[in-house]
């Protein structure tokens, strides 16, 4: 069991973002993942940093928790072949540091540069040929690949990653899960989304995956955000949760808006008791700890805590003194 921090690009700057992350590793946590946004979910107060650029400083300003992407779409608005230097550069230097986590995409980020954002049928398909490349990149010298969207002709890295750097996929659906169980070393999901989701969606496919692979179920790591909002005040728990109203709208909602105004006006519409239905909303510690144990019991194996308040610090602080001693051990 692994237990990690969401470091929300969304929500804070980038200088802030190394402080807490630095603050996540005091804490005990042995992970943090940062997303990847070119625009916010919310226009004001929003934040977007580049994630790559980001990763490199917080390597840097830390000793040994693991970072990664969650997500980041190597597609559209990055080459893949640009995606696997990058990676390169920072696994040679920093060691089994790294985990990059990849998705299809959503038109907030794609398409405000001109970038054209195809239906979900084409996301995936580039998405699986771009893994495949990255992975021969890391892997091969000389590299030609010629495939339906991404081409190299002859492509070699020369700095690589000193260590293997894990790929983890994340996707919702049955086909992304079961394709993550056969190809990647890792599934990423969200919380709060029902019982049956989970059991019959993502477990049940990640375990048709690994069969049709014939691969051992400890190869891939199921990953899971948990959204947690934590605190000793119980209305500052329900509160803290307005920022992530996004969270709450519709798949199709946030997969065609492409502008943070709209968005931010379509989370803002929402009641609080809606927008707080996606998280886990408490100020008693064994409740809170009761209710990420059973994603555990699901079969999840790295949780991942989002929590939604302005004030990181006091929710790190918090939930690593009262949450963190209740969890199941690692």
């Amino acid at each position: 069991m692994r237990y990690g921090y969401k470091a929300s690009a969304e929500q804070f700057s980038p200088s802030e973002l190394l402080e807490l992350v630095q603050l996540a590793e005091q804490s005990g946590f042995d992970s943090a993942f940062i997303s990847d946004h070119l625009q916010p979910w919310r226009h004001d107060g929003g934040h977007a940093p580049n994630a790559v650029a980001w990763l490199g400083m917080a390597l840097e300003r830390t000793d040994s928790i693991v970072l990664g992407t969650s997500v980041l779409t190597p597609t559209l608005r990055y080459q893949p072949a640009v995606v696997a230097q990058q990676f390169a550069t920072l696994g040679q230097v920093h060691p089994g540091r790294l985990i990059l986590g990849v998705g299809t995409g959503e038109a907030l980020n794609e398409q405000v540069i001109g970038v054209e954002y195809p239906e979900l049928k084409e996301r995936f398909a580039r998405l699986r040929e771009a893994v495949r490349l990255i992975k021969r990149l890391w892997r091969e010298e000389r590299v030609e690949f010629e495939g339906d969207f991404y081409a190299t002709n002859g492509a070699t890295i020369y700095d690589r990653p000193a260590t293997p750097i894990p790929i983890y996929v994340a996707g919702g659906g049955p086909a992304t899960t079961r394709y993550a169980a056969r190809f990647a070393d890792g599934h990423i999901c969200t919380s709060g989304k029902g019982d049956e989701y989970y059991r019959d969606t993502i477990v049940a496919n990640l375990e048709e995956g690994l069969a049709k692979a014939e691969r051992d179920a400890t190869e891939v790591e199921r990953m899971i955000e948990i959204k947690v909002s934590y605190d000793r005040d119980p209305d500052a728990a329900l509160q803290h949760t307005r920022f992530w109203a996004a969270l709450s709208l519709t798949q199709e909602q946030k997969h065609a808006v492409s502008d943070p105004i709209e968005m931010q006006q379509l989370a803002d519409d929402l009641p609080i008791e809606q927008v707080a239905k996606r998280w886990i909303v408490s100020s008693d510690p064994a409740e809170v700890a009761a209710a990420i144990g059973h994603y555990a019991d699901l079969g999840f194996t790295h949780l991942v805590f989002h929590g939604p308040g302005g004030d990181q610090r006091r929710f790190l602080e918090q939930f690593s003194e009262d949450v963190l001693p209740l969890l199941p051990a690692r």
